[in-house]
C-alpha cells in the first residue's frame, strides 16, 4: 500500500495563499505517485484533516525551512508521536535544483552582476531551520558568483529592511530581493514596499517543486514499511 502524501500547511491568512497551495496539491496528485491529501488551514482544521486520513501517512511540510513562521508553528503542534502509521519529512531546504532556480529567478526579474541580494526568509524559532536559510544563502551566493545577505521579516535579525541597509552601506546602489518563501500571500506585500530592484517571484508554480516533494515522499515511506 503507498502511504499518502499529506501536505500540511498554515492557509488560514489569505485566500491567494490558500488557492496557491491547493493548486500545488493538485500538481503533486497529478502525477499520479501516490495519493495526496490536502491538510491546508487553522491548526485545528490540519489536525482534523490528518486525523481522516486512513492507513499510512508521510506528512510533507508544504513551506520552505525558515520561510514560513506559522505553518511551522503549526506542524510542531500535530503530535505526530501518537501516530505509529505516520511519519514526516523536513521543509524543503537547500536543495541545489531549487537553489538554481532561485538564481534563475533573480536573473529573470532584472538582477545583474554587481547588485547586492537579499535572501528573504521569514524566519522561526528553531535553530536548524536557521542553518538551513544560510545553507541556501551560500549556495545561491555560489551560483551567483556575488554575495547574499539573509534578512528576515519575523522573529529573527537582520531584518530585511537592515539587510537592504546594509548593502546600501556597503556600495550596492541596486539590491534585489531572493524571496525564500513557496508560495505568495500577504508576506510579499511586505518585500513590494522595499526599496529595491527587483523581488523574485514565490517558488511556486516549478515543476521542480513537485518533483522535490514527491522525492521526500519515496524517501520517507520507507520508514512506514
Amino acid at each position: 500500500m503507498v502511504p499518502t502524501m499529506v501536505l500540511v500547511a498554515d492557509d488560514s491568512r489569505d485566500a491567494q495563499r490558500r488557492e496557491a497551495l491547493c493548486g500545488l496539491a493538485e500538481a503533486v496528485a497529478g502525477r499520479g505517485e501516490a495519493p495526496v491529501a490536502a491538510a491546508f488551514g487553522s491548526p485545528d482544521e490540519v489536525a482534523a484533516a490528518l486525523r481522516s486520513v486512513r492507513g499510512p501517512k508521510v506528512v510533507v511540510p508544504a513551506f520552505v525551512a525558515g520561510g514560513d513562521v506559522a505553518s511551522a508553528h503549526l506542524l510542531s503542534r500535530l503530535g505526530l508521536g501518537g501516530m505509529p502509521d505516520a511519519c514526516r519529512t523536513p521543509p524543503l531546504g537547500a536543495v541545489p535544483s531549487i537553489v538554481a532556480d532561485l538564481a534563475a529567478r533573480l536573473s529573470d526579474s532584472g538582477w545583474g552582476r554587481g547588485d547586492g541580494v537579499v535572501l528573504a526568509a521569514d524566519g522561526t524559532t528553531g535553530t536548524e531551520e536557521r542553518q538551513v536559510v544560510m545553507d541556501v544563502a551560500r549556495m545561491l551566493s555560489r551560483r551567483l558568483g556575488s554575495p547574499v545577505q539573509v534578512g528576515y521579516l519575523r522573529t529573527w535579525a537582520p531584518s530585511v529592511f537592515d539587510a537592504v541597509d546594509r548593502l546600501r552601506r556597503d556600495g550596492h546602489e541596486n539590491v534585489a530581493v531572493a524571496a525564500w518563501r513557496l508560495v505568495d500571500g500577504p508576506d510579499f506585500d511586505l518585500l513590494r514596499g522595499l526599496d529595491v530592484t527587483a523581488i523574485t517571484t514565490p517558488l511556486w508554480p516549478s515543476e521542480l517543486v513537485v518533483d522535490t516533494l514527491l522525492a521526500q515522499h519515496r524517501a520517507a515511506k520507507g520508514r512506514l514499511v
